[in-house]
């Protein structure tokens, strides 16, 4: 009997702490409220209620019967601990339709991927520019503990010792997205002067997009500085991307003994 009492007793400490240590959320407000329309690039805020965090970060992300939209933006996270209350949002870039809102978890150890709460609404975007809107203080509030929180981040990783692949990794890495950013306009620059007809179209291609990215970074960056977190990689994308098309051409003019 004592030893099936202990072994209960362990089983009961052991779903408590599981239960403790999973993650749970839940939107608790939205700004501006459903229904709503919104200016193309307008933020829809959620007031994400979260505990049991260890390391997550939490996205919302807008969907359309069953479906994720693909033309909108939506909000970086730091990673959080313990309980509180977390600010997400997306933007829609068209004139698109959200029937619900999902927010993503990740984190952990392994690190996985989670959908931990949903809340139905009716968002619609008009897909044009409209002014800026009032933020409701709850949104303005969390925002600002956010930029806090990511000060603090940034601070701690200046003071942090940096470790030999840190001081490899990182120069690299920008090196990289130097050398094909430049290169993706610099290589089609090239081939625009010295080709002609059909092919200066092609040529200027990767150009048009790189311009297009970098535009749109810097448009998007300051209206919300954290709308391009992972800017060096939209960049290595859209460089990448352009140069293999100039590479293709090149191939294509050479076998077809274009000029």
């Amino acid at each position: 009997m004592t030893v099936a009492r202990t072994l209960a007793a362990a089983c009961v400490a052991l779903a408590a702490l599981a239960a403790r240590a999973e993650l749970r959320a839940q939107v608790v407000a939205t700004d501006p409220p459903s229904p709503a329309v919104l200016a193309r690039d307008q933020p829809f805020h959620v007031r994400i209620a979260y505990a049991g965090a260890e390391g997550h970060a939490l996205w919302a992300r807008p969907w359309f019967r069953g479906e994720p939209v693909k033309r909108t933006k939506t909000n970086a996270s730091l990673r959080l601990e313990g309980d509180g209350a977390a600010l997400g949002w997306f933007s829609l870039d068209a004139a698109d339709a959200v029937d619900e809102v999902r927010v993503f978890a990740g984190g952990g150890k392994p690190y996985r991927e989670v959908e931990v709460a949903r809340l139905a609404v009716d968002v619609r975007g008009t897909g044009e520019a409209g002014a800026a809107a009032a933020r409701s203080d709850w949104v303005e509030s969390l925002r600002r503990e956010e930029e806090a929180r990511h000060r603090e981040a940034l601070e701690e990783a200046r003071n942090r010792p940096a470790s030999a692949t840190d001081w490899l990794i990182g120069p690299v890495f920008m090196l990289a997205v130097l050398a094909i950013g430049g290169g993706a306009v610099a290589a089609p620059l090239a081939a625009w002067r010295r080709w002609s007809g059909p092919w200066r179209i092609v040529a200027a291609a990767p150009l048009l997009t790189m311009a297009f990215v970098a535009g749109r970074i810097a448009v998007d960056t300051a209206r919300d500085p954290t709308s391009h977190n992972l800017w060096p990689f939209e960049i290595l994308i859209a460089g990448g991307a352009g140069l293999a098309l100039l590479a293709v051409a090149f191939v294509a003019r050479k076998v077809l003994g274009s000029r």
